[in-house]
């Protein structure tokens, strides 16, 4: 089994199902070539040698990956097997993990039969699909190719072996390759943002005197704090001209310097070492001097190319995603989650150590963990998690994890709509803030918004019990706690009912019939209809209609086009974590010991939380009883 992560190649594709980019790793390609004969020669040679799954040109790879669309449906696919899914197909397996994970048929002209490409990473940005392919074992490829044989389909819970995703707990170059791909998403779009770490108003350890002489640019308020490295990312890579590669206007074309800048610094051979790309762009504009070099008994870790000469401290931000569906239904249980962060910035000169306990794990009910390559974890308690790490330069993320919300959801509450009339709706809302919430936690601001993308708004009717509203074209937006108005210690309760009035509704048609998706001839809307023969029209209505995160309804409910009706509530909390983890500043430690002030903040804020129409249709999963 290869150790490590190694890549044999990766493409990148663009709207049109070309390859724009690609990069293939010879080193790491003869590894594969060696274990095929390998494994050729083990069988007798019975395989043709042009029949072994090598890499394909892009030509090819293109081919075969419009193919594959075509098949499967879209660019993801199905990932369920449907009455479409085809023997031999990724739907096939029967498992959503092949929207992510991917196979593809090559078709080469010298061998008798297609081979299968697998296990292909698929992650889309930008308008580009970013293909990577990792090396693994030939009896790897082979397994799953028994899977896509299977006659019964769907995996138990909990990744029984026979499974595909006991197969990928066996890869570990799967997970590396995802990181490749998200990494190089960033650079084709740009969206390269350090991790957030906020600077408390009120420090804990050893901070007052920065506080009182501003030299860290504290204000009143908490901030966000820049990494200390700037953006080094070359100027060259932030085109904002339209090219060929892009889809439509508007979107970023490929800056192809930059991309082969990063790929042989950040994995030289096809290995993965470094994969931040602002250290890669920094060291790239920036090079290296005498003063930059470590002393000759330490040995400088690729995660931190420069060594930091400055004042010392060290700050912490525990971040919080609350994602929620709340139903106000006895046949649907309400769903919460937590997912969070730990993100780190750590002004330290030399190469010091730094260890810390996670506090409030036992109570915080954790699902999974996720740390840093410099962190080690020796010590594990009944509730707390002693952590370990070598810190990088600038802001890191120091450990992910998703958790239950211990305290309950911030926001409770139901959302009432239905339409007395073809243009009328009437609705109501009746929600909760912070109940059983203490201080010192405090909601900042709360905004409630309604969209209504097919359905042109002309009036809304109602006043709140709490707070303003404001209306655009295709939604409405109530603002029920402002920011400087925030609550503290207490709960209070919101009401909301109202009238939303629109345009008259109308047909709009397009210039096709049918697909597998069923008959997309006629779609009502009450948006202005444009000429049935603009095709990048057509081409967002497909792209839009492909990348659903909800599956397509029958237009029952005219204002709500092919989805479910609902109202999605954005917030900030701060003063504690919903989770229930923490960290003691007093227990931080450094090695070498030097005096830097340690300082740490949270701070909540709401993910996808939803209000589904207890009226209406709304999406849930059947949980096992």
């Amino acid at each position: 089994m290869p150790t490590g992560c190694g890549i044999r190649a990766l493409w990148i594709l663009n709207a049109h199902d070309a390859v724009v980019f690609s990069r293939r790793f010879p080193v790491v390609e003869k590894q594969w070539r060696a274990a095929c004969r390998s494994e050729n020669e083990r069988n007798g040679g019975s395989v043709d040698s042009a029949a072994l799954p090598y890499l394909p040109s892009d030509s090819e790879l293109a081919s075969s990956f419009a193919e594959r669309k075509k098949r499967e449906g879209s660019v993801r696919g199905f990932g369920i097997r449907v009455s479409q899914s085809a023997e031999g197909s990724d739907s096939w397996v029967d498992d959503p993990v092949t929207r992510h994970v991917i196979s593809i048929y090559i078709n080469k002209e010298e061998a008798r039969e297609n081979y299968l490409l697998w296990p292909l990473i698929l992650h889309m940005k930008s308008q580009f699909c970013i293909l990577v392919l990792p090396l693994v074992e030939l009896g790897h490829l082979n397994s799953y190719k028994e899977l896509c044989k299977r006659s019964d389909c769907g995996n138990a819970v909990g990744g029984v072996d026979g499974s595909l995703s006991s197969l990928l707990l066996d890869l570990p170059s799967v997970t590396g390759a995802f990181m490749v791909a998200h990494a190089i998403g960033e650079i084709i779009s740009g969206d390269m943002a350090e991790p957030e770490v906020i600077v408390n108003a009120s420090p804990s350890v050893g901070g007052l005197l920065d506080s009182l002489t501003g030299s860290i640019g504290i204000s009143s308020r908490a901030k966000p704090v820049a990494a200390p490295v700037a953006s080094a990312t070359p100027s060259n890579t932030s085109v904002g001209a339209v090219s060929s590669d892009a889809m439509k206007i508007g979107s970023r074309p490929l800056d192809k310097d930059a991309l082969r800048t990063y790929i042989s610094s950040s994995m030289p051979f096809g290995t993965p070492l470094d994969l931040n790309a602002s250290n890669i762009f920094t060291v790239k504009l920036n090079g290296f001097s005498s003063a930059d070099l470590p002393p000759a008994d330490v040995r400088q870790p690729a995660w931190k190319p420069y060594l930091y000469k400055g004042k010392q401290k060290l700050l912490f931000t525990i971040h919080e995603t609350v994602a929620a569906a709340l139903y106000d239904r006895d046949e649907i249980p309400d769903s919460i989650s937590v997912s969070g962060q730990v993100n780190c910035r750590a002004e330290l000169e030399g190469l010091p150590d730094v260890s810390l306990p996670l506090r409030g794990l036992n109570s915080s009910h954790i699902e999974s963990l996720s740390f840093h390559p410099s962190a080690q974890v020796p010590e594990q308690g009944a509730d707390k998690q002693s952590v370990m790490f070598s810190p990088p330069l600038g802001n890191f993320v120091l450990m992910r994890y998703q958790a239950s919300c211990g305290l309950g959801p911030p926001i409770k509450g139901f959302y009432q709509l239905s339409m007395v009339s073809e243009d009328e709706g009437a609705f109501l809302f009746k929600l909760s803030l912070m109940e059983g919430y203490k201080a010192p936690l405090t909601m900042e601001f709360c905004t409630l918004t309604m969209p209504f993308p097919r359905r042109r708004i002309i009036a809304v009717d109602g006043t709140p019990s709490v707070g303003t509203i404001s209306t655009t074209e295709h939604s409405v937006e109530w603002k029920i706690l402002v920011s400087g108005r925030g609550l503290v210690g207490k709960s209070i309760e919101a009401t909301f009912p109202g009238t939303v009035k629109f345009a008259p509704w109308q047909t709009q048609r397009f210039p096709f019939t049918k697909s597998f998706f069923g008959s997309m001839a006629e779609e009502d809307s009450d948006v202005d209809t444009e000429p049935t023969n603009n095709m990048v029209n057509v081409e967002e209505f497909l792209m839009e209609k492909m990348t659903k995160d909800l599956p397509p309804v029958d237009l029952e409910e005219p204002f709500c086009w092919q989805a479910y009706n609902y109202a999605k509530v954005s917030f900030r909390i701060a003063g504690a974590s919903l989770s229930g983890i923490s960290i003691d500043p007093k227990s931080v430690s450094i090695y070498p010991s030097v005096k830097a002030p340690v300082e740490f903040s949270i701070q909540v804020t709401a993910g996808d939380y939803i209000l589904w129409n207890t009226l209406g249709r709304c999406p849930s999963v059947a949980m096992p009883k």
